[in-house]
């Protein structure tokens, strides 16, 4: 069977993991957050950086030692060895990343609509399509305008940042509605920011010495966002008051505005990059995905066949087609909220396969180990156990429930294909 082209070297993984990041939580959630979170708004980025650490750890340590797509699968498999949960908790992940892939594009459309006038819903499906047919021509192709989207959208962060130096010191930065209870609540909304840290190990098979460079990109990515996130967020409550922001359409636009009202454009425009770029790399890694699960053997070898430009179109429109299809939720909040809780579940197991390995498989060749450990135990992925689990708590009973449907979907997918397949 044709492999996927390496063409990935450590920059261009960097490139990747800081441009899945970026454009999904700053440019389209910030508002939301400090509606939240208030001033404190900054506060919820640290945490959920730190909670992001944990985890990030650990992936990190499991691309090293298994450089494959459909790496959530390939992970939880080689730990409990059971095929049904590793299908479940990949399944879990491509939802999550298929309608988070549908509220940044709605983000997208809102910018797009405050600038051209046009139906946010339509920007947003127009945006899908054409990013698809970009997916589909190559990775080469994705990468060049994923490098050039992430530097104008880190651009556009830094203009945040250097407008409001001139405004830190004009608010009370640790001041939240509800004392730490919104800071947290926050937090459970602004992880969608920090989405896209794992998924640069989706493209272990596109990258030249994956098992080295992935886990070095990976971290590096969140290292690079959380510094902007954290100076973004108490540059934009300096110049602008978190009610305000709670309520602007296209936030960080309408906060450049108040400085220099002839930016306001120029911003939008930044905006768009930001969020089109992240749509990207999620349309680019959700597809991949889907062909490493065919290429194990748990879903349709449709969906692994791979085109002249050696990319799996089959799984690229499929993607494309369902993101499409969840336009019609419309509601980003709601939306990104769902992305987290099937983000969180996945961190149970990946964190969990970290633990469970270190003990079955002692001796086994790993070029980036979890630090602090105790022992074979690793700590971090202990804490990243339990900081999942003290997350998902944060969220509404009714989307659990919309969860668990997920979950029992992927689970019918999942035995109707075994059973078609005579297994």
């Amino acid at each position: 069977m044709a492999q996927l082209k390496k063409e990935l070297s450590l920059v261009t993984a960097i490139f990747y993991g800081v441009g899945i990041i970026l454009g999904a939580g700053i440019y389209v959630l910030i508002g939301q957050g400090a509606a939240v979170a208030g001033n404190a708004l900054w506060l919820s980025f640290v945490v959920a950086a730190v909670i992001a650490s944990f985890t990030a750890m650990s992936y990190a340590e499991l691309a090293g030692m298994l450089p494959k797509t459909a790496a959530e699968y390939v992970y939880t498999k080689k730990a409990f060895g059971k095929e049904w949960l590793a299908f479940a908790v990949q399944w879990i992940m491509i939802f999550a990343l298929i309608i988070s892939a549908t509220t940044v594009a709605l983000g997208f459309g809102g910018y797009f609509s405050y600038l051209f006038g046009i139906n946010q819903v339509w920007a947003a499906a127009g945006l899908l399509i054409v990013l698809s047919l970009i997916s589909y021509t190559g990775i080469k192709e994705s990468v060049r305008f994923n490098i050039l989207a992430t530097i104008i959208e880190m651009i556009g962060l830094l203009i945040v940042i250097i407008l409001g130096i001139g405004f830190i010191g004009t608010v009370d930065y640790f001041a939240a509605p509800a004392g730490m209870t919104s800071i947290l609540m926050a937090t459970a909304l602004l992880f969608f920011a920090y989405i896209g840290f794992e998924e640069v190990v989706n493209l272990s098979e596109e990258t030249k010495n994956a098992s080295k460079v992935i886990p070095k990109a990976l971290l590096i990515s969140i290292a690079i966002t959380t510094v902007l996130y954290i100076l973004v967020a108490i540059s934009a409550v300096s110049i602008m008051p978190a009610g305000e922001l709670a309520k602007a359409k296209a936030p960080l636009t309408e906060v450049v505005s108040r400085v220099m009202p002839q930016a306001g454009s120029i911003m939008t425009v930044i905006a768009l990059f930001a969020t089109s770029n992240t749509v990207l790399a999620i349309l680019v890694v959700a597809s991949r995905m889907l062909y490493g699960l065919a290429r194990n053997n748990v879903l349709p070898k449709l969906l692994a066949k791979l085109g002249k430009s050696r990319t799996p179109y089959v799984s690229v429109f499929l993607v494309m087609l369902v993101s499409l299809a969840f336009l019609q939720f419309g509601a980003i909040g709601t939306v990104a909220l769902l992305t987290d809780i099937g983000i969180f579940a996945v961190y149970l197991f990946i964190n969990a396969a970290v633990i469970w390995l270190r003990y079955k498989e002692p001796k086994a060749k790993r070029t980036f180990k979890s630090p602090l450990n105790i022992g074979r135990f690793p700590a971090l992925a202990g804490l990243g156990i339990v900081s999942s689990l003290l997350m998902l708590l944060h969220f509404e009973s009714v989307l659990i429930f919309y969860e668990i449907l997920v979950v029992l979907a992927g689970f019918l997918i999942y035995k109707a294909f075994r059973f078609m397949a005579g297994k």
